[in-house]
C-alpha cells in the first residue's frame, strides 16, 4: 500500500467494495447534476468532500519480477522459465474512511472518462475506519493467493484438502452466540463440506430456513442450528461468518507483492502458477492481462473497477484481457483501442485461450466476445 495526502492505495477490487463502475451508469441526470453541484458548492468553500475516486492503477506481471524479485516464486516443486506477461490489474483509490479528498480533485476526476467518483457512503459503511479497510484488503489478498494455488492445483489434476475456518463474525451475524472464531465448519445438514462453494450453495438453498451447522472446536465436533439472514446489499442469504480457507499444499508459493489489496487478482495468480509449473510456457511471449476472483474449483467471479482495469492494462501494453463474464455489461463502450476482451467463467476458459493464443493456434478475436447489451 502506498499513501499520500489523499491516502491513495491500489486495490484488486471486489464487487462488494468497489461497485462504482456498475453503479455510475445508472445515475440519473438530476442525480449527476446534483452531485456536481454539491462538489462545486463545497469546493467554493475549499473544504474536503466525502467522495471516493477510482482511477486506472498499475499492473504487475505475475510471471515477472517486481522490485528485483519474482512476483510468484515456487518452492518445493520444479518450475520452468517463462516469457511474456500475465498482468494482474488494479484500481487506484483515493478518499474513503477518514481520508477525504478535496472538492477540486473530485471534480477533476468526475469529468475524466477513465475515473469514477461516488459518495464515500455508497462504498463504505459509516463507522468503518481506514485501518479496518486496509486490514480487510490485505486479508482478502492473502486469502485469494491461497485459493489461487488451490485452483491451479485442481486444474492440474491434483487433489487439495480445504478447511473452512471461522475468522470472525459480522456485527449482526446470524451465528452470534453459536459459532466463534477458530471453529472449523465441517458439515451442513449432515453433508460433509470439501470446499467453500459447497457451504455457500447450502446457505443459498436454505432460503432462510434453519440449518444444522457442524463445526470442529477443540478437537470435538458440535452441531448448532443457525437461521441464515437475507442481506439486501448482496441479495444473498448469509450466516454472518468471515471464513478463511486453509489448505495442505505439496509445495510453497511466495508472492513478492505487498502494497496491493483485495481478492480479484486470483485468476491471474492461478494462471501465473500454472504457467510456471508447465513444461511448455503458455504465453508465447505475448502480453496478456486480466482480473477476476477465483474459487478453488476454478470458478471466476466478478469484480469492481473493470473499466479502470482495462485502461491500466492497455496503457501497460496488453493486447488481450481476461474479464469475468459477469462484468461484460460494465465495460460496454469502454474498451480501449487495441485491447481484445475475452470473457471467462472458469480458470479452464482462461487457460485454454491463453495456451491457444500463445501457441499461435488461435487469435484472440476467434474467441467469443462479450454479448451485446
Amino acid at each position: 500500500m502506498t499513501s499520500s495526502p489523499r491516502r491513495r492505495f491500489f486495490r484488486a477490487s471486489s464487487v462488494s467494495s468497489a461497485s462504482a463502475s456498475a453503479s455510475q451508469p445508472r445515475w440519473t441526470l438530476a442525480r449527476t447534476c446534483g452531485a456536481v453541484t454539491a462538489i462545486l458548492t463545497l469546493g467554493s468553500f475549499a473544504v474536503p468532500v466525502k467522495y471516493v475516486t477510482e482511477q486506472p492503477g498499475p499492473t504487475f506481471n505475475t510471471i515477472g519480477e517486481y522490485e528485483g524479485a519474482q512476483l510468484i516464486e515456487i518452492e518445493g516443486r520444479e518450475s520452468h522459465p517463462v516469457t511474456g506477461n500475465l498482468d494482474m490489474t488494479t484500481v487506484s483509490v483515493a478518499g474513503g474512511p477518514n481520508t477525504n479528498i478535496t472538492a477540486l480533485y473530485a471534480l477533476a476526476n468526475f469529468f475524466d472518462a477513465s475515473s469514477t467518483v461516488l459518495p464515500s457512503d455508497l462504498i463504505y459503511a459509516p463507522t468503518v475506519t481506514h485501518e479496518e479497510v486496509t486490514a480487510q484488503n490485505t486479508a482478502e489478498m492473502t486469502n485469494s493467493q491461497e485459493i489461487a494455488q488451490a485452483a491451479a492445483l485442481n486444474y492440474l489434476g491434483e487433489d487439495v484438502n480445504e478447511k473452512l475456518v471461522v475468522n470472525d463474525l459480522a456485527p449482526d451475524s446470524a451465528s452470534k452466540g453459536l459459532l466463534e472464531p477458530g471453529d472449523v465448519v465441517v458439515a451442513v445438514n449432515g453433508q460433509r463440506l470439501n470446499k467453500y462453494s459447497e457451504l455457500t450453495e447450502q446457505v443459498q438453498a436454505s432460503e432462510g430456513q434453519k440449518l444444522s451447522v457442524t463445526v470442529e472446536r477443540d478437537g470435538k465436533e458440535r452441531t448448532v442450528e443457525v437461521t441464515p439472514r437475507f442481506d439486501e446489499q448482496s441479495q444473498n442469504y448469509l450466516l454472518g461468518l468471515m471464513i478463511t480457507r486453509t489448505y495442505d499444499f505439496p509445495f510453497t508459493v511466495n508472492y513478492g507483492l505487498e502494497e496491493v489489496g483485495g481478492p480479484s487478482a486470483g485468476l491471474m495468480f492461478a494462471l501465473g502458477i500454472i504457467d510456471e509449473l508447465n513444461k511448455e510456457e503458455m504465453t508465447g511471449g505475448k502480453h496478456f492481462a486480466g482480473t477476476g476472483t477465483i474459487d478453488s474449483d476454478g470458478t471466476v467471479g466478478p469484480i469492481g473497477g473493470a473499466p479502470q482495469k482495462l485502461v491500466g492494462a492497455a496503457d501497460a501494453g496488453a493486447t488481450v484481457f481476461f474479464l469475468p463474464h459477469d462484468n461484460c455489461a460494465d465495460v460496454t463502450g469502454k474498451i480501449p483501442d487495441g485491447l481484445t476482451i475475452i470473457p471467462v467463467k472458469t480458470l479452464d476458459d482462461a487457460a485454454t485461450a491463453l495456451k491457444d493464443i500463445g501457441a499461435g493456434r488461435a487469435s484472440a478475436q476467434s474467441f467469443d466476445a462479450c454479448p451485446a447489451p
